[in-house]
């Protein structure tokens, strides 16, 4: 096996890795358009976030070129022996997929809400609403900062009055902002609107939080990060026009008042 091939560490790398082989043991050909993320999710058992992470991954390392509304095509053919002029593109073994990223917020920040709804203060209100209306104007003006979202997020972590809980929320933010795979995943998507829709979700949360309404801050800030993660694969989708769109449940947990 190539030694470009990184060790194992996270799921979509594993599934990564047997993509690879397929292209080294010559399984296809530059110009080959790959199966579509059902076929392959369907064969190897996982999510199609996983798949979608996986030929992330291998986008990474310059071997196939996503081709929107068309699907994934094979660019490169792995090297037996990489040459200084046909040297591959390396990936962090330590980078997280942006799906399993958003997973993990999910469960954390969600809890975290429920738990802010109980410590909140006028302060914290206060700073809620003052990231709100950045977000609000960078959405207006068009830019691509994210600023306000994170700025929200963080409100609602020092709400809790805890910092180990804020330490962790910054920790998951930082992460995702020095993400390679992240980044290359947001580099398919044009359509900015769903940043409106994002900012109506985070206009419930601070309601729900305002209302010291535990259960529906910890609802309201699942289903927002939901739809976070749904809108990700939505207008990042490569596949054929005439592929159905089936989604694996990336998300078997589900939430209950009891």
């Amino acid at each position: 096996m190539n030694s470009k091939i990184i060790k194992p560490k996270r799921l979509y790398q594993e599934i990564g890795n047997k993509l690879y082989q397929e292209l080294a043991d010559g399984r296809y050909k530059i110009g080959d358009r790959l199966p579509p993320e059902r076929d392959i999710a369907e064969k190897l058992s996982v999510s199609r976030a996983v798949v979608r992470e996986a030929l992330i991954m291998l986008e990474l390392m310059e071997l196939v070129e996503v081709r929107q509304g068309s699907g994934v095509y094979v660019i490169k053919l792995p090297s037996v022996q990489p040459s200084a002029e046909h040297e591959e593109k390396s990936v962090d073994a330590e980078d997280a997929g942006p799906f399993e990223m958003m997973q993990a917020r999910q469960l954390i920040e969600s809890h975290i809400a429920e738990f802010a709804a109980t410590q909140v203060t006028k302060s914290n209100i206060k700073q809620m609403r003052e990231a709100l209306d950045m977000e609000r104007k960078n959405i207006e003006q068009g830019t691509a900062d994210y600023d306000g979202d994170k700025m929200f997020h963080l409100a609602i972590a020092e709400a809790t009055q805890n910092s180990v809980l804020v330490d962790i929320v910054l920790n998951l933010w930082e992460r995702r902002e020095r993400s390679s795979m992240w980044k290359q995943l947001h580099s398919h998507i044009t359509d900015q609107t769903y940043r409106e829709k994002w900012l109506g979700d985070h206009d419930r949360i601070l309601a729900a939080i305002q209302r010291r309404d535990s259960i529906e801050a910890r609802q309201a800030m699942w289903q927002h990060l939901e739809h976070v993660k749904d809108t990700l694969m939505g207008l990042s989708e490569h596949g054929a026009p005439e592929f159905d769109g089936y989604l694996f449940n990336s998300n078997p947990v589900k939430i209950s008042d009891s």
